[in-house]
């Protein structure tokens, strides 16, 4: 009964009401809250992870290379070098705190997605799990092919040392490289779902898309010069070479989206008509260019009296 009378107390929400600032800011600090939360939680299953395979892991392009490219130990196997008391725990912190975030995208992803949803139209709000699912997805996809280019990358910069040279990388520089290198894939293939989120919303059409596709491409390749840490040209075309393709994909999407938009735009135009009225369509025949018509032919409709004298 008190349940009964307190749903009849409260006052019924008015759908065009705004929010005001402090209700935007609680909103913010909940939704932060709970993303640091995540990112925390992922960050200590990462850090226990550690010594189970998530060191191996990320050791693993680097120990896989020739022996003559890396540093061997006392025992035969590789290493990487620590130079101060702190490097080996900052290190292990750095990596855990990478793959925190990595994993708690979704939740945190999600949370962004929540707080911008009340600015967005009611169609516009089913979107926020193809989003977050597309994101993670990509960022994956990214991480992974810059994963699995890591050790032609590596094989090329180091074998340009030459022969005689010992290459011993530390352990700072190393997890710095890896990665700065996983980041740079990721965020790069997030681009193309980002153009397909501002046509949903309808700020970016199909026809900008199309029209700018040979500057897209060419600034996806110098963008992929620029971004990746390797700077050497086969991780360039292993970063420029898919974004090239999400682009195009991200086109296409954009022209059935806008299709979509036509159709459903021109349905909503006739519901206004009554059964009695005319419909708005414009029934005056378009005026055929001459360009188009042969050389003997005249346009039709014309008499004796519209013709030259």
């Amino acid at each position: 009964m008190r349940t009964v009378r307190l749903r009849q107390r409260r006052a019924a929400r008015d759908p065009q009401a705004g929010m005001p600032l402090v209700a935007h800011l609680t909103e913010l600090r909940n939704r932060v809250g709970v993303s640091l939360i995540a990112v925390l939680a992922g960050t200590a299953l990462a850090f226990w992870w550690y010594d189970q395979g998530l060191g191996d892991f990320i050791r693993a392009p680097y120990c896989g290379l020739p022996e003559e490219l890396r540093y061997n130990d006392a025992q035969g196997g590789c290493g990487l070098l620590v130079t101060d008391v702190f490097g080996g725990a900052l290190i292990r912190l750095k990596i855990s705190f990478i793959v925190g975030v990595v994993v708690s995208a979704p939740l945190w992803l999600f949370q962004v997605w929540q707080f911008l949803t009340p600015g967005l139209k009611s169609t516009e709000k089913r979107y926020g799990v193809v989003f977050v699912t597309a994101s993670s997805a990509l960022f994956g996809l990214g991480a992974a092919l810059a994963y699995v280019s890591l050790s032609a990358g590596l094989r090329l910069l180091l074998g340009l040392a030459g022969e005689g040279v010992v290459v011993a990388l530390t352990a700072q520089d190393y997890i710095g490289f890896v990665i700065s290198l996983l980041l740079a894939f990721g965020l790069s293939f997030e681009l193309p779902l980002i153009a397909v989120a501002l046509n949903v919303v309808g700020v970016l059409s199909h026809d900008a898309l199309s029209g700018a596709r040979r500057w897209i491409f060419f600034l996806t390749v110098l963008f992929a010069a620029f971004v990746t840490p390797t700077q050497d040209p086969f991780t360039m075309v292993a970063m420029a070479a898919p974004m090239i393709v999400l682009f195009e994909l991200a086109i296409q999407v954009a022209r059935v989206v806008d299709r979509r938009r036509a159709r459903r735009s021109m349905a909503e135009s006739f519901r206004s008509v009554g059964d009695g009225e005319a419909s708005p369509l414009d029934a005056t025949p378009s005026r055929l260019d001459a360009e188009f018509l042969p050389a003997d032919s005249e346009p039709a409709g014309l008499g004796d009296a519209a013709r030259p004298a």
